[in-house]
């Protein structure tokens, strides 16, 4: 993100535009739906912009700006027609310390002016940073469309009405009203005049405050493979209204992205092989925060229900009388098949697949290996990396072929997919060789479809 948005306090503020041509025009429409106090400095204003200082709307100086003239501004817009003087008013913005925008020069401006849909006070602003300004036109064309004229209208009641639901306690009772207000109550009385809308805010929050406080609940989610795009609408929902998030070291950036910014969020990493929050410390933090009524996230990469200490969350919920829920997701062998064309089973192949975790070597090496190493199994071994030699001599040991096909997948669904393809007989010199850095999953009896080699992100070894 190379422009951080942020909404700057123009009421009353001095903003210098300078040109008097459209350009110009165009910028003081925008401007004028603010309380800003608008300087116009042109030598050849057009009759629009005459009229616009005729009807005490903006101040016009019939001359080109000097450096003395922004010591106050908080804004400038340098939409002058030659383009060598609107450069020169952004060198004077610049040397006096004022933001400036240059008009249709995104690379010589100091801050860009957004496509905005305005639903004062709702406003929502879309950039592109300059790349695709037809796209930010479509997006707010179609934004107008979904937000109600009246938008505007039931916010400025709501804004009026803050100070009475104060008096419902700080947190998620506060947000079921406003959530209540906004999305039920609110658009039925859109229509309505101001005090009736006033009236039923009142009943509303009188409905809520009688309202017994919900107790802490957790709900054990799963994050999919990584791509946000892979979380199921519950696990969405889940994530909006979370007070605390308790989160796995796999879990992707761009889906902790979609917890709510006021989300307590308590990372509890775990790394095969390396450091890890011990479980009990995971247990104790989930029903200290769930005691304390909060509604709880675990947050879980994958599938919770598969290699993700689930049972052992749930038993430490249970003594506490708790309530939970468990949302699934996507889990890693799914992505990681999908990637490659393949599907975990296939008639006449195999009826069955086998899901094994070597993060506990002592009980992987129980593992039925006569089993797995017959001719047109199929196994996905999470957590392998480090164990692929363990695995490439016990199958071989019980009399897997050599040339048993062995598809490696790390950061399955993530644009930094990679997919490596092999052999038993060369599963750990190629494992070593590539030195895969992020989760990767084995697949074992299978390798990429050819027609989906094409697609593949990086196909190594």
């Amino acid at each position: 993100m190379k422009h951080f948005p942020i909404f700057v306090d123009l009421n009353n503020q001095p903003v210098v535009v300078t040109g008097g041509g459209e350009a110009a025009l165009a910028k003081l429409r925008l401007l004028l739906k603010t309380n800003a106090d608008l300087e116009v400095y042109t030598a050849n204003p057009e009759p629009a912009v005459e009229r616009l200082a005729l009807n005490g709307q903006i101040k016009l100086h019939r001359r080109t700006l000097q450096p003395a003239d922004i010591a106050n501004a908080t804004l400038l817009y340098a939409a002058d027609a030659d383009a060598s003087e609107a450069l020169r008013v952004a060198g004077l913005a610049k040397a006096a310390g004022v933001m400036f925008n240059v008009v249709d020069n995104l690379e010589a401006s100091a801050f860009i002016t957004p496509a905005i849909v305005d639903r004062d006070p709702v406003t929502v602003a879309i950039g592109t940073e300059g790349a695709a300004p037809v796209l930010a036109r479509a997006i707010k064309a179609k934004l107008e469309e979904e937000l109600p004229e009246r938008l505007g209208f039931l916010a400025r009641i709501g804004k009026l009405f803050r100070p009475q639901v104060a008096a419902l306690p700080e947190g998620r009772a506060q947000r079921a009203f406003w959530s209540d207000y906004y999305f039920k109550s609110g658009p039925r009385l859109a229509s309505q005049p101001e005090t009736e809308v006033q009236a039923a805010l009142a009943s509303l929050l009188k409905a809520h405050s009688a309202q017994t406080p919900l107790e802490g609940h957790v709900a054990f989610v799963g994050a999919g493979p990584g791509d946000p795009e892979l979380l199921t609408l519950k696990a969405r929902k889940a994530l909006h209204e979370a007070d605390v998030v308790i989160y796995d070291r796999l879990v992707s950036a761009p889906v902790l992205e979609l917890c709510r910014r006021e989300a307590v969020m308590v990372s509890v990493g775990k790394e095969g092989f390396g450091p890890s929050t011990p479980q009990d410390e995971i247990n104790a933090s989930i029903v200290e925060h769930a005691q304390n009524g909060a509604q709880v996230v675990r947050l879980k990469g994958g599938d919770p229900t598969i290699f993700g200490r689930l049972d052992e969350e749930i038993e430490a919920l249970e003594p506490y009388g708790i309530s939970y829920s468990i949302l699934p997701g996507v889990t890693a062998a799914s992505a990681s098949v999908a990637a490659i064309g393949q599907s975990l089973t296939k008639r006449g192949r195999n009826n069955a697949v086998r899901f094994l975790t070597a993060h506990a070597m002592q009980g992987f090496a129980e593992q039925d290996w006569a089993a797995l190493a017959r001719q047109g199994e199929v196994s996905a071994v999470y957590m392998g990396k480090k164990a692929a030699r363990f695995v490439q001599g016990r199958l071989l040991m019980h009399g897997a072929a050599p040339a048993t096909p062995v598809t490696i997948i790390e950061n399955a669904s993530r644009p930094d997919q990679r997919i490596m393809s092999t052999t038993l007989a060369h599963l750990s010199a190629d494992i070593d060789a590539a030195a895969p850095q992020g989760a990767a999953l084995i697949l074992l009896g299978l390798a990429p479809r050819e027609a989906a080699v094409n697609t593949l992100k990086e196909a190594v070894i």
